[in-house]
């Protein structure tokens, strides 16, 4: 969340910022600012009352010592009177505090300069794009079909056993999705991602600490006996290491990578967009998490960048980056980079990865800090991304290779998967 200090100092810049999400955030800011004076004032009067308290407690036990117990008494009377003050005003910080904190969920983060303005995904701007979209023959099918005609997919299976988006993968298909995590694992500890396995369920502090919660909660699968969530996501158990730490600068940068299935109940996703694996309730992932020095934040964000494409670039798929407008920027983010395969057989692009920068946000709410040189505790930064989602980076690999033959493998692939074709 957006820091209270920061609020104070640039409001208008913050407000400015906020309006390329298409937010007036004057009324909400201001009602943050009237909550905090409010608290801290309440704040003040209650350390008054404690003090005076203390003070008068003191005095109490040198009377009594001195013989003067009709002194203490009266003075007992004063102290009372005091307690019942520090406890309603004990009350009132509680209530207000809660408030305010409630305020403060409700603003997304401030975008970076650089995000362009805009409304929805049409406004967003493509920055780079890079491969050669394959002509496929006539008869070329999209993955659902291909998925059925070689029985490595079973979508109607999944149906079956949970429901809808669930799919069940078979035989070279199990396969190719295994080898997948595989190489997007072994890409990213070769790049200095240290591997971490991670719980598939988080508690609301966890979800509260990355942004998912209270913003998402209609999205997130939760299991009421027990009051847990089921991840949508790996960065949320990984970030959520972090929570309530102080880090050493000399830890900087901080990396890392782990694939974890991910759950998204996606309500409201209806069409011919979402078929097959275009949109699923559980999909497999895997996710980088940094951690970084503010000074530093950028640069690792384009470091992450660059990682993604190597990747696309070996898979040898058609890709292009967009830099998300405010209006489609995810809650938390300052910045994200959208990456896309183009699927021929759909003639439309399809997301398969962002990369985003947080800035202090999540930090924010997770109490991440670290030293600075003066020995005072700052805010990190903190950035993910997707290397890979899974699902849509199969569905590019079955159109994008189909051939009349058969189904072609990346090379990159052949030494995880252990064949070099599906047929």
């Amino acid at each position: 969340m957006l820091q209270l200090q920061a609020i104070r100092e640039n409001k208008k810049e913050i407000i400015k910022a906020l309006q390329k999400r298409n937010i007036d955030a004057d009324v909400l800011l201001n009602e943050v600012l009237q909550l905090d004076e409010k608290r801290r004032a309440t704040q003040t009067q209650l350390d008054t009352v404690l003090a005076e308290s203390n003070t008068l407690s003191k005095e109490i036990g040198v009377l009594y010592k001195a013989g003067k117990a009709k002194e203490a008494n009266a003075l007992k009377e004063k102290t009372a009177g005091l307690k019942e003050d520090s406890r309603k005003l004990g009350e009132d910080l509680n209530t207000t505090a809660e408030n305010l904190q409630g305020l403060l969920y409700q603003i997304p983060n401030a975008p970076h300069a650089s995000v362009p303005a805009g409304n929805s995904e049409e406004d967003n701007e493509e920055i780079f794009k890079e491969g050669t979209v394959p002509v496929l023959e006539k008869e070329a099918l999209p993955h659902w079909e291909l998925a059925k005609k070689y029985d490595i997919i079973d979508f109607e299976l999944g149906v079956k056993i949970t429901g809808a988006g669930f799919p069940v993968y078979k035989g070279k298909g199990a396969k190719l999705q295994r080898a997948l995590i595989a190489y997007f694992l072994d890409k990213n500890t070769a790049a200095g991602y240290a591997e971490i396995q991670v719980p598939h369920l988080v508690n609301e502090a966890s979800g509260i600490g990355t942004g998912q919660l209270p913003d998402k909660e209609g999205q997130m699968y939760h299991v009421g006996t027990d009051d847990l969530y089921l991840i949508p996501t790996g960065e949320v158990p990984v970030t959520n290491i972090f929570r309530d730490v102080i880090v050493n600068t000399s830890d900087f940068p901080i990396k890392y990578t782990s694939y974890t299935p991910c759950f998204r109940r996606e309500a409201g996703s209806y069409g011919a967009h979402v078929r097959g694996l275009n949109r699923l309730h559980q999909f497999d992932k895997v996710e980088i998490v940094h951690v970084e020095h503010p000074s530093k934040s950028y640069e690792a964000l384009d470091g992450m960048v660059g990682h993604v494409k190597g990747i696309l670039r070996e898979l040898e798929l058609p890709y292009r980056i967009l830099r998300l407008c405010g209006g489609d920027l995810g809650f938390t983010a300052a910045l994200t980079f959208d990456f896309e395969v183009f699927s021929t057989a759909q003639d439309r692009w399809l997301e398969i990865s962002s990369v985003s920068n947080f800035e202090t946000y999540q930090a924010n709410r997770l109490k991440l800090r670290y030293k600075d040189e003066s020995g005072k505790n700052q805010l990190a930064h903190t950035l993910n991304g997707s290397s890979l989602a899974l699902p849509r980076v199969l569905a590019g690999i079955l159109e994008n290779y189909q051939t009349p033959e058969g189904i072609k493998i990346p090379k990159v692939l052949v030494p995880y998967c252990g064949f070099d074709s599906i047929d």
